[in-house]
């Protein structure tokens, strides 16, 4: 199994060259809200490990919201930050990337503040790299060479299964499966179909993700004679908090959301980004952090096989702590309308959305963390549609399929590969195809 990895890449923006940027950007697209896989700045299309990538030009629009809570607005510098999934190590495919890419990524961060061509690129970006506090990959392991060759075998079988179903009629499905199975080799065998058996997992990579699935819990029970002793000063400081947060009720400008909406149900797939202001002090910044150690946790793994909670929508997420700790930046890729997402997430996962953003300013007031906040609608969604930036450039390596469709084509091909028990599970997997 080959593991997936991200990166981010974050410069601040040269004075004067904002629009310069946006334009070189702009030129990377094949339409509206999809970039040119084959676009010759960074020809996306030609990385084989990469699953998604943007470009996203980072400003702190909701940066008056602080003034709320009587402090001072922080400066920020509008930043780019170049962000991606894929599978393997993350230096191998950023060398990879240097060495592809170079002169079209030279254009691009050269509006870039600490830039100079004469840089080494892999070492400029290595340093320019931020961890997420906490990342979700939808399903560990399937590649994006595995999502091809799976998709390719569901349309094979698609395209077939009618013609022998008109020869041979639905009685026998023994015979129907036998009769795809025949083909199947049969394409195999001419070169227009293939199924790679899936690859080793890197041994350094077992050693940490078990390290970590046993280390964090160990920690934490360790701990717990320490936090029963804090709990209750705990949960006074935090109901007072609670309590006297401001309320927030800003409704985003018309011309906020006809920008976003533009860009958006370009494919069946979406990208989504939000960044904003961690509300002040030390306790809502280590409460931040703790909740952030515990969803990257559960990510990694919990939900690991297709769900973020009752989600299955999102392919990858990220949640990532920027400006000293100071803001936070989320980004997303998921099936669907953004109405739809919101809904999904506030009706499935209200109490999760609570946990991960209760301590942004502008979220709305919780109750005990996990009460209230979501279950405020409208307000929820006032408030991250106005933290929310567009992506100047997007690209996804599977266009059409969403993350249910990838679950279908896995189970399709387990269906190859693996004689089912009865006829009615081969009925089953002939419903799937």
């Amino acid at each position: 199994m080959i593991p997936q990895s991200t990166f981010m890449i974050v410069a601040p923006v040269r004075d004067g060259e904002l629009e310069n940027l946006r334009g070189l950007l702009a030129g990377m697209n094949k339409s509206v809200g999809l970039a040119d896989p084959a676009n010759p700045l960074v020809p996306f299309g030609a990385f084989e490990r990469l699953h998604m990538a943007r470009f996203v030009i980072i400003e702190a629009i909701t940066g008056d919201d602080i003034k709320a809570f009587g402090r001072e607005r922080r400066p920020w510098q509008p930043a780019l930050a170049f962000l991606g999934d894929f599978d393997g190590d993350r230096v191998d495919f950023l060398t990879e990337l240097a060495e592809r890419a170079e002169e079209g990524l030279q254009q691009i961060f050269a509006h870039c503040e600490g830039f100079s061509k004469a840089f080494d690129l892999l070492s400029w970006m290595v340093t320019h790299n931020i961890e997420p506090a906490a990342n979700y990959v939808n399903w560990l392991g399937r590649t994006v060479r595995q999502v091809h060759e799976e998709a390719a075998l569901h349309q094979c079988l698609s395209e077939y299964l009618p013609q022998i179903v008109a020869e041979m009629g639905r009685d026998n499905p023994r015979v129907l499966r036998q009769k795809l199975l025949s083909h199947v080799e049969m394409q195999k065998h001419a070169g227009l179909l293939k199924l790679s058996p899936e690859d080793p997992t890197p041994l350094a990579w077992m050693i940490r993700n078990g390290l970590h699935k046993i280390g964090v819990p160990l920690v934490l029970l360790l701990l717990s004679p320490l936090f029963l002793i804090l709990a209750p000063f705990f949960a006074l400081r935090l109901r007072m908090l609670e309590r006297s947060d401001p309320e927030l009720f800003i409704r985003p400008s018309r011309e906020h959301i006809e920008a976003l909406a533009y860009l958006e149900d370009r494919d069946v797939s979406n990208q989504f980004n939000v960044f904003g202001d961690i509300k002040p002090g030390l306790f809502r910044l280590l409460l931040f952090k703790f909740l952030m150690l515990l969803t990257d946790y559960v990510a990694r793994h919990v939900y690991n096989r297709g769900f973020l909670t009752r989600i299955r929508s999102i392919h990858f997420a990220r949640w990532v702590f920027m400006d000293n700790n100071r803001r936070a930046f989320f980004a997303s890729n998921y099936d669907g309308s953004h109405e739809s997402y919101m809904d999904d997430f506030i009706n499935k996962a209200g109490w999760g959305l609570n946990a991960a953003f209760s301590n942004a300013i502008g979220y709305p007031t919780t109750r005990w963390i996990f009460k209230q906040g979501a279950e405020r609608e409208q307000q929820f969604k006032y408030t991250q549609r106005r933290h929310q930036l567009p992506s100047e450039v997007w690209y996804k390596a599977y266009p059409d399929l969403t993350a249910i469709d990838l679950a279908r084509n896995s189970r399709i091909r387990k269906g190859v590969e693996i004689r089912q028990a009865n006829d009615q599970a081969i009925r089953d997997w002939l419903g799937e195809i």
